[in-house]
């Protein structure tokens, strides 16, 4: 054979060696079956996100929806749906009705009576909401074709959004690991479920507060904390603790069944919460809906080049805010209308009369696209999170127009990292949303401090979405991760707090102090009152 052929033939077994070596080293990876419960509405785009993930890595998917679904489409190429033909408890036009008459309460002049009782009116609504939830999960439990189907899948775990408890029920039920895509479940934001939470320093969602509390704000915090933790209780509590006394018995607490989720993959990171204590089955994927931005439509991408060297600002409120008051769509209007720049609005009422030339306005706009084109100077956003991690990944400033729900939290959170300022839509008018934008736009501390939060955000080993998928195909392969999942939540209260070893400690310091008490009494008396020897 000649020397080149012998070579050949060498290079060729060295890379079918190599070849082999990789194979052999990489994890094992097969298609697993996800049971999906996911929560309708806007909670359902994070959601769906990680399906499609799945779904492109070989993984099946089967996602629960209810007949009147309001988001989750019966049909799909990314996962089969099943849906229970009963309501689900969303319900799109009461919401957008609520933030309606939110902004205008607000408005009028913000009387406490009445958004007291709007407060109540949605409490009622929650509970309503979360009884469905429970009727469907009864619906499906007492079918016995469907669930023996669905116990002959097989399916490796439950992924769910732990703003409702149907997919948690389901879990424990089937004995199958749970996964939750969380930031809120149905007691609150999620870190006060799972992980110590000092109000000392660990601010309560709703408070608008932050790390650094004076003595009053802390006892804010502390009695925001106790009023919201009895309203949730109060709205939540019933349906659920029916429901789990009725198929895994009385002495099951509904809650406890929520702590013990094997993987919590939180929708916030450190550039926007503040510090706080955590958990080693919680799993932070900030921003994981976030890319870089595509190219836009044609007709849209002609109206951003022609703002020329000012730029483009962009205005989304939301899904649940397609128009606003006339008054208030009114003084937008006509700020806008005094700016250089080019104005993208989504909006879905009456023209504003003060409508600019500079402004388009757009039944739907690509939201992230737009915040990653170079010529987006500044974001007008009402302060979700989707949109609050865009703008962050894009290094977007903001300008905040909190309505309703955890918006004003985080815009406040935005706002004391130095890259937002928000108005409050009860005050807005033309004046005042103008030295708004002015300010955004021309003070480059909002800018620097938004790029500086986005490098922190970049700046991780991995992308949020790979670490999300990476921590679900663990929780595949090993059946759950009981070695990261604390059993504190099987604890007593008193016992949690150590009550009982303080009291016990206390207990044996008094019997110390009792014993030694008597026997200084004791030998008192005996030296005082022994008798006298008398010497001759």
């Amino acid at each position: 054979m000649h020397d080149s052929a012998k070579t050949l033939v060498k290079m060729g077994l060295s890379t079918v060696f190599i070849v082999t070596l990789l194979v052999l080293s990489m994890t094992a990876v097969h298609g697993g079956k996800v049971l999906v419960f996911p929560q309708d509405g806007s909670h359902w785009v994070n959601m769906k996100v990680i399906i499609e993930e799945l779904h492109s890595r070989g993984h099946s998917m089967s996602v629960v929806r209810s007949s009147d679904s309001w988001y989750i489409k019966e049909t799909s190429l990314h996962y089969n749906s099943i849906t229970v033909d009963v309501p689900g408890g969303a319900d799109e036009e009461f919401f957008r009705s609520f933030v309606s008459r939110q902004i205008q309460i607000q408005r009028e002049g913000n009387f406490a009576w009445t958004r007291f009782s709007l407060d109540m009116e949605l409490k009622d609504r929650f509970s309503e909401m979360h009884h469905k939830v429970c009727e469907m999960v009864i619906h499906m439990l007492e079918n016995s074709t469907l669930m023996e189907s669905i116990r002959e899948t097989k399916y490796d775990l439950v992924l769910t959004d732990p703003a409702n408890g149907g997919g948690v029920v389901l879990a424990h039920y089937l004995n199958v690991p749970l996964v939750f895509n969380v930031r809120w479940t149905i007691h609150g934001e999620a870190h006060f479920a799972i992980a110590p939470s000092p109000l000392s320093y660990v601010p309560f969602p709703i408070a608008e507060l932050t790390d650094k509390m004076s003595f009053f704000q802390r006892v804010r915090n502390v009695f925001v904390y106790v009023l919201r933790q009895h309203l949730y209780r109060q709205t939540v509590g019933p349906p659920y603790a029916a429901l789990v006394s009725r198929y895994f018995g009385p002495e099951v607490d509904y809650f406890s069944l929520f702590q013990a989720a094997d993987l919590w993959l939180m929708r916030v990171d450190f550039v926007f919460e503040f510090p706080r204590p955590t958990m080693p089955n919680v799993i932070y994927m900030g921003g994981f809906q976030c890319k870089p931005a595509k190219p836009l439509p044609q007709q849209l991408e002609e109206f951003v080049q022609s703002s020329g060297q000012h730029g483009v600002i962009v205005m989304s409120l939301g899904t649940l805010v397609g128009q606003l008051p006339h008054d208030v769509a009114d003084e937008i209007a006509f700020s806008f209308a005094q700016l250089p720049q080019k104005v993208i609005w989504r909006y879905k009422g009456d023209k504003p009369a003060a409508l600019g030339n500079n402004t388009l306005l757009v039944d739907w706009l690509p939201q992230n696209d737009l915040l990653g084109h170079p010529k987006t100077r500044l974001f007008v956003s009402h302060g979700g999170t989707n949109g609050i991690f865009e703008a962050i990944y894009h290094s977007i400033p903001i300008v905040g127009l909190p309505l309703v729900f955890d918006q004003h939290d985080n815009l406040s959170r935005m706002k004391v990292k130095g890259t937002a300022k928000v108005v409050d839509i009860a005050t807005l008018d033309r004046n005042i949303f103008s030295q708004a934008l002015q300010e955004v736009l021309h003070e480059p501390s909002y800018r620097r401090n938004m790029q500086r939060l986005s490098k922190l955000h970049r700046d991780v080993p991995m992308l949020p979405l790979d670490s999300a998928l990476f921590w679900i195909e663990f929780i595949m392969r090993h059946k759950g991760a009981a070695h990261l999942r604390t059993e504190s939540y099987r604890m007593p209260w008193y016992a949690y707090h150590s009550v009982d070893v303080m009291a016990f400690l206390l207990a044996v310091v008094l019997i110390i102090l009792l014993a030694t008490f008597v026997i200084i009494r004791y030998l008192f008396f005996w030296m005082c009152c022994r008798p006298k020897i008398k010497h001759d």
